[in-house]
Protein backbone atom coordinates (compact mmCIF):
# COMPACT_ATOMS: atom_id res chain seq x y z
CA UNK A 1 0.00 0.00 0.00
CA UNK A 2 1.66 3.04 -1.31
CA UNK A 3 2.00 5.54 2.02
CA UNK A 4 1.12 9.42 2.08
CA UNK A 5 3.07 12.23 3.29
CA UNK A 6 1.18 15.82 4.48
CA UNK A 7 3.32 18.93 3.91
CA UNK A 8 2.54 21.83 5.49
CA UNK A 9 4.12 25.15 5.07
CA UNK A 10 3.78 27.09 7.97
CA UNK A 11 6.79 29.70 7.36
CA UNK A 12 5.28 32.78 6.39
CA UNK A 13 5.14 36.18 7.98
CA UNK A 14 1.12 36.48 7.98
CA UNK A 15 2.05 39.87 6.70
CA UNK A 16 -1.70 40.89 5.17
CA UNK A 17 -2.87 39.31 8.91
CA UNK A 18 -0.11 42.19 10.24
CA UNK A 19 0.03 39.58 12.85
CA UNK A 20 1.57 35.99 13.20
CA UNK A 21 -1.55 34.44 12.40
CA UNK A 22 -1.60 30.47 13.29
CA UNK A 23 -1.84 30.90 17.04
CA UNK A 24 -4.69 33.44 17.12
CA UNK A 25 -8.11 31.32 18.09
CA UNK A 26 -10.28 29.71 15.40
CA UNK A 27 -13.80 28.15 17.14
CA UNK A 28 -12.09 28.21 20.73
CA UNK A 29 -8.65 27.27 19.68
CA UNK A 30 -5.50 28.14 17.62
CA UNK A 31 -5.61 28.47 13.82
CA UNK A 32 -2.98 25.83 13.39
CA UNK A 33 -4.80 23.26 15.84
CA UNK A 34 -8.17 23.67 13.52
CA UNK A 35 -5.58 22.55 10.80
CA UNK A 36 -3.52 20.13 12.17
CA UNK A 37 -6.61 18.17 13.25
CA UNK A 38 -8.29 17.15 9.66
CA UNK A 39 -4.68 15.81 8.69
CA UNK A 40 -5.06 14.08 11.85
CA UNK A 41 -8.28 12.94 11.13
CA UNK A 42 -7.33 11.69 7.61
CA UNK A 43 -5.32 8.81 6.69
CA UNK A 44 -1.79 10.27 6.27
CA UNK A 45 0.47 8.44 7.23
CA UNK A 46 2.99 11.09 8.28
CA UNK A 47 2.49 14.86 8.54
CA UNK A 48 5.13 17.46 8.60
CA UNK A 49 5.03 21.10 9.24
CA UNK A 50 7.40 23.79 8.35
CA UNK A 51 8.27 26.48 10.12
CA UNK A 52 10.74 29.41 10.72
CA UNK A 53 13.98 29.44 12.46
CA UNK A 54 12.76 32.44 14.92
CA UNK A 55 8.97 31.43 15.39
CA UNK A 56 9.44 28.89 18.84
CA UNK A 57 5.88 29.36 19.73
CA UNK A 58 4.24 28.06 16.85
CA UNK A 59 7.03 25.17 16.88
CA UNK A 60 5.83 23.99 20.11
CA UNK A 61 2.02 24.25 20.10
CA UNK A 62 3.29 22.04 17.07
CA UNK A 63 4.73 19.63 18.71
CA UNK A 64 2.35 19.37 21.28
CA UNK A 65 0.02 18.27 19.12
CA UNK A 66 2.27 15.02 18.25
CA UNK A 67 3.00 16.11 14.94
CA UNK A 68 6.86 16.31 13.41
CA UNK A 69 8.23 20.03 13.14
CA UNK A 70 10.73 21.08 10.67
CA UNK A 71 12.64 23.92 10.94
CA UNK A 72 15.23 25.00 8.47
CA UNK A 73 18.94 26.52 9.04
CA UNK A 74 17.16 29.89 7.83
CA UNK A 75 13.75 31.35 7.30
CA UNK A 76 12.40 30.24 3.66
CA UNK A 77 11.70 33.33 1.31
CA UNK A 78 8.93 31.64 0.18
CA UNK A 79 6.25 28.36 0.28
CA UNK A 80 8.83 26.87 -2.42
CA UNK A 81 11.45 26.94 -0.40
CA UNK A 82 9.58 25.17 2.34
CA UNK A 83 8.38 22.80 0.42
CA UNK A 84 11.87 22.25 -0.20
CA UNK A 85 12.89 21.52 2.87
CA UNK A 86 9.87 19.43 4.30
CA UNK A 87 10.37 17.67 0.80
CA UNK A 88 14.31 16.36 1.69
CA UNK A 89 13.31 16.07 5.37
CA UNK A 90 10.41 12.84 4.22
CA UNK A 91 13.41 11.62 2.15
CA UNK A 92 15.96 11.31 4.46
CA UNK A 93 13.43 10.10 7.13
CA UNK A 94 10.87 7.72 5.28
CA UNK A 95 13.29 7.00 1.66
CA UNK A 96 10.11 7.27 -0.05
CA UNK A 97 9.66 5.36 -3.13
CA UNK A 98 7.92 6.58 -6.83
CA UNK A 99 4.47 5.37 -5.67
CA UNK A 100 4.16 6.44 -2.70
CA UNK A 101 2.47 10.27 -3.05
CA UNK A 102 2.93 13.53 -0.44
CA UNK A 103 -0.52 16.10 -0.44
CA UNK A 104 0.21 19.94 0.34
CA UNK A 105 -2.10 22.81 1.85
CA UNK A 106 -1.69 26.06 3.04
CA UNK A 107 -1.42 26.08 6.91
CA UNK A 108 -3.86 28.74 7.22
CA UNK A 109 -7.29 26.24 5.55
CA UNK A 110 -9.08 26.23 9.02
CA UNK A 111 -11.72 24.15 7.24
CA UNK A 112 -9.74 21.36 5.67
CA UNK A 113 -11.75 18.15 5.19
CA UNK A 114 -10.56 14.97 6.41
CA UNK A 115 -13.00 13.57 3.81
CA UNK A 116 -11.35 15.55 0.74
CA UNK A 117 -7.72 14.17 1.93
CA UNK A 118 -9.07 10.64 2.15
CA UNK A 119 -11.18 10.80 -1.31
CA UNK A 120 -7.45 12.00 -2.90
CA UNK A 121 -5.39 9.10 -1.05
CA UNK A 122 -8.27 6.74 -2.55
CA UNK A 123 -8.32 8.11 -6.17
CA UNK A 124 -4.68 8.40 -6.40
CA UNK A 125 -4.31 4.88 -5.12
CA UNK A 126 -7.25 3.40 -7.56
CA UNK A 127 -6.48 5.31 -10.55
CA UNK A 128 -3.29 6.09 -12.92
CA UNK A 129 -1.91 9.41 -12.68
CA UNK A 130 0.41 11.78 -10.81
CA UNK A 131 -1.29 15.14 -9.65
CA UNK A 132 -4.73 14.93 -8.05
CA UNK A 133 -6.92 17.93 -7.26
CA UNK A 134 -10.35 18.35 -5.37
CA UNK A 135 -12.91 20.71 -7.08
CA UNK A 136 -16.38 21.81 -5.26
CA UNK A 137 -18.58 23.90 -7.44
CA UNK A 138 -16.23 23.35 -10.46
CA UNK A 139 -13.24 24.92 -8.51
CA UNK A 140 -9.79 23.66 -7.24
CA UNK A 141 -8.87 23.76 -4.14
CA UNK A 142 -6.68 21.58 -1.51
CA UNK A 143 -5.06 19.61 -0.81
CA UNK A 144 -2.89 18.78 -3.86
CA UNK A 145 -1.75 15.08 -4.33
CA UNK A 146 1.61 14.13 -6.03
CA UNK A 147 3.23 11.09 -6.71
CA UNK A 148 6.47 10.83 -4.63
CA UNK A 149 7.80 10.69 -8.60
CA UNK A 150 7.46 14.53 -8.79
CA UNK A 151 9.09 15.55 -5.30
CA UNK A 152 12.45 16.15 -7.55
CA UNK A 153 10.85 18.68 -9.42
CA UNK A 154 10.41 21.21 -6.92
CA UNK A 155 13.93 22.42 -6.77
CA UNK A 156 14.45 23.21 -10.66
CA UNK A 157 11.09 25.35 -10.67
CA UNK A 158 12.25 28.29 -11.85
CA UNK A 159 12.49 31.65 -9.10
CA UNK A 160 8.83 33.01 -10.19
CA UNK A 161 7.08 29.59 -10.51
CA UNK A 162 5.42 27.86 -7.81
CA UNK A 163 3.59 24.44 -7.04
CA UNK A 164 0.91 25.41 -9.18
CA UNK A 165 3.07 25.53 -12.29
CA UNK A 166 4.67 22.13 -11.47
CA UNK A 167 0.70 20.51 -11.21
CA UNK A 168 -0.45 22.30 -14.24
CA UNK A 169 2.47 20.71 -16.08
CA UNK A 170 1.36 17.37 -15.30
CA UNK A 171 -2.17 17.16 -16.04
CA UNK A 172 -3.85 16.83 -12.77
CA UNK A 173 -6.43 14.23 -12.01
CA UNK A 174 -9.54 16.76 -11.07
CA UNK A 175 -11.55 14.75 -7.31
CA UNK A 176 -15.51 16.21 -7.46
CA UNK A 177 -15.51 16.74 -4.00
CA UNK A 178 -19.02 18.50 -4.04
CA UNK A 179 -21.11 15.82 -1.67
CA UNK A 180 -18.52 16.50 0.70
CA UNK A 181 -19.14 20.26 1.51
CA UNK A 182 -22.11 21.53 2.77
CA UNK A 183 -20.96 24.36 2.51
CA UNK A 184 -18.81 24.95 -0.64
CA UNK A 185 -16.33 27.69 0.31
CA UNK A 186 -15.74 26.39 3.71
CA UNK A 187 -12.99 23.60 2.95
CA UNK A 188 -11.05 26.35 0.34
CA UNK A 189 -10.99 29.23 2.21
CA UNK A 190 -8.13 30.85 3.78
CA UNK A 191 -7.42 33.12 6.48
CA UNK A 192 -5.69 35.98 5.34
CA UNK A 193 -6.57 39.28 7.03
CA UNK A 194 -8.94 39.97 10.08
CA UNK A 195 -11.79 39.85 8.47
CA UNK A 196 -11.34 36.08 7.15
CA UNK A 197 -10.78 35.23 10.96
CA UNK A 198 -13.99 37.14 11.95
CA UNK A 199 -16.30 35.44 8.90
CA UNK A 200 -14.84 31.75 9.68
CA UNK A 201 -14.87 32.12 13.68
CA UNK A 202 -18.63 33.02 13.53
CA UNK A 203 -19.90 30.17 11.36
CA UNK A 204 -17.38 27.41 12.93
CA UNK A 205 -17.40 25.58 15.71
CA UNK A 206 -14.53 23.39 17.71
CA UNK A 207 -12.63 20.57 15.68
CA UNK A 208 -11.96 17.36 17.80
CA UNK A 209 -9.35 15.15 17.21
Amino acid sequence: MPRSFALIPAAGHSVRMGQPKLLLPVAGQPLILQVLAAWKQSRVDQIVVVVRPDDGALAEVVRAAGVKVVIPPSAPPDMKASLICGLAHIAAMHQPNANDCWLVAPADLPGLSPLIINRLIDEATAHPGQVFVPTIGGRRGHPALLLWSLAGNVAPLAVNEGLSVLIDRHSPQFVVCDDLAPDPSQPFADIDTPEDLHAFSKQASPRTN
